[in-house]
Formats: structure tokens, sequence, C-alpha cells
């Protein structure tokens, strides 16, 4: 009998973890896909630059705050690390510094639905602990 709890526990722990995982990756491609349709609704340039200007330094924030939490462990901080340099250089492309071209006013919405996918990428690539996933969600809230 008490095999069979520890079984059922151990199951429905991983079953948490997996599920609290899709939650906070799903959260986050939701806040970048609602950034991508918030550019597209706006019609002034500089507002869409705005939006997505403000969307990649929120995200920024939120991963600055989760890395110095004692809750992240060394392979979250990495990988938080290399989605923070992603992020750098979609900033640094959309104002057109350190090397890379500014994007285009007529390229905004195409450029937003590329932070789209590369954030969706990363989600695959980058790997994080579930409790960082919810911590960055967590963060994003309290920004927004």
């Amino acid at each position: 009998m008490v095999k069979r709890m520890a079984f059922l526990a151990v199951i429905m722990m991983c079953v948490l973890v997996y599920a609290g995982m899709a939650l906070g990756q799903g959260n986050v491609q939701n806040y970048f896909n609602d950034a991508a349709c918030k550019v597209k609704a706006a019609s002034d340039p500089s507002q869409k630059r705005q939006i997505l200007d403000g969307t990649l330094r929120d995200m920024s924030e939120a991963l600055s705050k989760v890395r110095s939490s004692p809750l992240v462990s060394k392979a979250d901080r990495a990988g938080l690390d290399r989605l923070e340099v992603t992020l750098q250089e979609k900033q640094d492309e959309l104002a057109g510094t350190n090397g890379y071209a500014r994007v285009a006013d007529d390229q905004l919405n195409a450029f937003s639905d590329y932070v789209v996918q590369d954030m969706e990428q990363a989600d695959r690539t980058i790997t994080i602990s579930v409790v960082t996933a919810l911590l960055i969600v967590i963060i994003i809230i309290l920004i927004v």
C-alpha cells in the first residue's frame, strides 16, 4: 500500500513538473505573441518600435531579477545568460547598435514575428527548470 502511494506520488510530481514547464514557456511565448499583435495593430512606426523595445527590455529586466534569485541553479543561470544575449541582440538589431543595421520601419511587423519565432526556438534549445520559468512569468506579470 505504501509503495503504491509513493509510486503515485512520483507519477503526479512528474506530471505536475511537465505541466508547470509548459505553463511557464507558454506564458513567455504568449507575452511575445501579444507584443507582436500590438505591433501589427499600431499604425505609427515609432509606436511599433516603442512596443518592441519595451517588450524586450521588460523581458531582459525579468531575466536579470530571476538570475539573482537564490532559487535558480547554475545550469539555469547559464540558460538565462544565453537567453539574455539573444534578447540583447534583438534590441541591438531593433535600434541599429553594436554593428547591426537598424530594422526598417516597413519591416517592424516582420521583425516582431521573427522575435516570436526566435523565442519559441529558444524555449526548445535553452533549458531552464520549472521554478525558473515560473519566476520569469511572475516577474513579467509584476513588471507589466
